[in-house]
């Protein structure tokens, strides 16, 4: 079966620098095949008879010394996620590892101001963002997981499809 992992707070801000061919060599060194990276904010695609967010998670810590959470989805979550209008927006899609109950969804839903809409469906989150750029979002990722009470990590819709379409 074939997976993404999105790995969280890699290559950000100068902070947890790691090269995509040493992320890549670690998930070949943990039994992982067609194993390829997307990018450089850690997007790993592979392929696997079953693989859990915890197990990568215990290898990259061993490996890099920190925690890097890890969220999976499969190509084809991906192109459903891909699906979602994002024609007067820049849309960029959050993954975390529980789905969000009512409470949560509410808080994040409650985030939601004229230049930024926020809501979260099962385990993504998505983000309508009208802002000219990302800085200038009304929203912050910090404010989201507070929401959730969990990690999330984000990415452009536009590094979704991509994912999607050249790996399905």
């Amino acid at each position: 079966m074939k997976y993404v992992a999105f790995l969280r707070s890699l290559n950000v801000g100068g902070k947890h620098v790691v090269k995509m061919p040493e992320i890549k060599k670690l998930f070949e060194d943990m039994g992982f095949k067609n194993v390829a990276t997307f990018i450089a904010s850690g997007n790993v695609i592979f392929e696997a008879k079953s693989a859990t967010s915890a197990k990568i998670e215990a290898a990259l810590a061993k490996a890099l010394g920190y925690e890097v959470r890890t969220f999976l989805r499969t190509p084809e979550e991906l192109a459903r996620i891909g699906e979602t209008d994002d024609s007067d927006c820049t849309l960029y899609v959050g993954f975390f590892a529980k789905s969000a109950d009512a409470d949560a969804k509410r808080k994040v839903k409650a985030l939601s101001t004229p230049v930024d809409e926020v809501y979260a469906d099962g385990t993504e989150l998505y983000w309508l963002c009208r802002a000219q750029s990302y800085s200038d979002a009304t929203v912050t990722g910090t404010q989201i997981e507070k929401a959730l009470g969990q990690p999330v990590t984000i990415r452009n819709i536009n590094t979704v499809r991509k994912i999607a379409a050249k790996y399905s």
